[in-house]
């Protein structure tokens, strides 16, 4: 694939990049490994200093930021300020709380082991790949780098290849907040060039958000190479009503999780399964709100949809649509890609799907919404853990029986009671099943890239 900035909103290129070439790879993987050594051996307020003050350029920047990554991928405005600002938080929190997480963890009585001194200790591994998605271009980076950074470690980025000035700003934003030289470096390279950086020995570990083939590959390169890998693969999340929920509160959350980022979101709601007993007065709460969502130009304040960020993801929401229609689905509403420039897709919502219908196990990456009527909170939770994915899920009751029992029952990474699901710096974040594996965020995520050292001390 050519790296490229297309306007998601025109059709049009805006501007083509030339991609690195070896030396220039060997280049910036050198920079990265010689930033590991100084940087492991600074201390945790002194990184701290210096992700406050990205944080503050993130901040100052937030409306060039913004408009770039609007123009690369087409998210609408509004959501794109609020993922700097998201990127931002999360550069403090982790400046705030990287040694509290790292701190050394003592045994309590050493003398059981043998030992007059006994303790575990977290250091940083060092050069850390990271293989990142188009559709949170900055927030998916600085979710992996803050924590990453903030232990020891350097970062090298291989970001999709359609949102470059992305990429190409992230390049330098950690050293023009202070950090090494070489601490975090994006590689303009192709997919083909990824198994050759990971394999390298100066590179100790790799994360990779995107799809569960791009993942495969990644895992099985790593595994050869046996190097730590944390894998977010995507999800075709639940998104359970029952009868005790509050249905208007429930509709408006569902269709603000279904057509967030355009429909291009991970952890999304994609499936509603909603209880015969409420299941009509939802679905036309759900059905009239997604219907009236403004579509356009994701430069305007009052667009709430705007386009997918490629012309094949469209493409490969509209076959989904296509296929469970043919097998006898009902749209509700939408259904088309509208008859204007740029690669928009109607928000849409489809029930009566038959079991046999692609979109039935598949994530719909887009403004699509399986809606599915079920009889009992058992053939409710069938329904949520049929996919091979599990990523993150929602449930809305207000009966705490209820309650605990779908929490026990969902296989997935999350439960989110009575709202949707987002990612917090605070809380870990991952999936299980074919969604992948590891955690980011919080505590966990940090911990992640880093070496559990044991110390004995006679």
């Amino acid at each position: 694939m050519a790296i490229a900035s297309m306007n998601p909103t025109t059709g049009e290129t805006m501007q083509k990049f030339e991609p690195h070439d070896g030396a220039e790879i060997e280049r910036r993987i050198a920079q990265a490994d010689a930033a590991a050594s100084l940087l492991r051996s600074t201390t945790f307020d002194q990184r701290a200093v210096w992700a406050r003050s990205t944080a503050d350029l993130l901040e100052a920047e937030v409306e060039h930021v913004a408009h770039t990554m609007t123009l690369e991928m087409g998210k609408p405005i509004a959501q794109a300020r609020a993922e700097v600002l998201k990127s931002a938080k999360c550069l403090r929190f982790y400046a705030d709380n990287a040694q509290v997480f790292l701190a050394d963890e003592p045994l309590a009585d050493p003398r059981v082991v043998g030992a007059s001194q006994a303790h575990a200790t977290y250091q940083p591994l060092g050069v850390v790949l990271a293989i990142m998605p188009w559709n949170y271009p900055l927030w998916q980076v600085i979710r992996f780098a803050a924590p990453a950074l903030m232990a020891g470690n350097t970062g090298l980025l291989k970001h999709a290849s359609n949102v470059p000035q992305a990429a190409l700003y992230l390049d330098r934003l950690f050293e023009r907040g202070g950090f090494p030289e070489g601490s975090f470096r994006t590689l303009l390279i192709g997919s083909s060039e990824v198994e050759g950086v990971i394999a390298d020995r100066r590179v100790q570990a790799v994360t990779l958000t995107g799809s569960e083939p791009a993942g495969r590959a990644v895992a099985a390169t790593a595994g050869r190479e046996i190097k730590k890998t944390v894998l977010e693969l995507g999800g075709s999340d639940p998104f359970i009503v029952m009868p005790s929920a509050d249905l208007d509160a429930a509709a408006a959350t569902a269709v603000k999780a279904r057509t967030s980022n355009n429909g291009q979101s991970c952890i999304a709601g994609k499936r509603f399964i909603v209880h015969t007993d409420v299941y009509d007065e939802f679905a036309r709460l759900f059905v009239d709100r997604m219907a009236a969502l403004k579509i356009g130009d994701p430069l305007d304040e009052s667009v709430e949809v705007g386009p997918l960020a490629t012309e094949s993801g469209r493409r490969d929401v509209a076959e989904l649509v296509d296929d469970a229609v043919a097998r006898g689905a009902t749209v509700l509403t939408g259904g088309k890609a509208p008859d204007r420039a740029g690669w928009f897709f109607e928000p849409t919502v489809i029930a009566d799907l038959p079991d046999e219908a692609r979109l039935v196990l598949e994530e719909a990456f887009g403004p699509v919404a399986s809606l599915y009527r079920v009889a009992d909170r058992e053939e409710a939770a069938r329904v949520a853990n049929q996919t091979t994915l599990g990523l993150s899920s929602a449930v809305w009751t207000e009966d705490p029986d209820e309650e605990a029992w779908f929490i026990q029952a969902l296989a997935a990474g999350a439960v989110f009671v009575n709202g949707m699901t987002v990612s917090y710096p605070e809380l870990p974040f991952g999936g299980i099943k074919d969604s992948g594996f590891g955690r980011e965020l919080a505590a966990a995520g940090i911990r992640e890239f880093t070496n559990l050292k044991t110390i004995w001390k006679a």
